[in-house]
């Protein structure tokens, strides 16, 4: 139950801002599609971030990546990827980014921390690489980011 309510808080807020910042939230490569979205942690509930371990924060926010077939919808599941990346802030300083993965029968993503100061436009620069074999896929995007009151 608790894995499904953290499924239904992330793509729940995917849905959200992607319709606040009319933004895109996904990219298709040849074989499959990447879904992603950034936002403040204080989103997941303390229950759910327990679960997970993930510190919650009016500081912190939270990458959420999900990579499925090209051609199927968020719900089908997702497929596991070597997923790598940074996120830079407005003075090109760079943080690494520690992906983990987040397995729910099927439903297959994964999540990194990152940590913001307020109003703080920040570049997210992620690799996703779902068969060793095949070249990566990369993906670029920005947003800006809002201590909670």
């Amino acid at each position: 139950m608790k894995q499904a309510l953290l499924i239904f808080a992330l793509f729940s807020t995917t849905i959200v801002f992607s319709t606040a910042n009319a933004a895109e939230t996904y990219k298709t490569f040849e074989d499959y599609k990447v879904l992603y979205s950034a936002f403040n942690s204080s989103f997941i509930s303390p229950e759910v971030a327990a679960t997970y371990s993930i510190i919650r924060g009016k500081d912190k926010g939270l990458v959420n990546i999900a990579v499925i077939p090209a051609g199927a919808t968020a719900s089908s599941g997702g497929k596991s990827a070597l997923v790598t990346g940074h996120v830079a802030n407005i003075f090109a300083q760079q943080k690494k980014l520690d992906f983990f993965e987040i397995n729910e029968g099927g439903a297959i993503y994964y999540l990194a921390l990152f940590r913001f100061e307020n109003e703080d436009p920040l570049t997210f620069k992620i690799t996703v690489q779902p068969d060793p074999d095949k070249p990566a896929g990369h993906i670029s995007f920005q947003r800006t980011f809002y201590h909670d009151k």
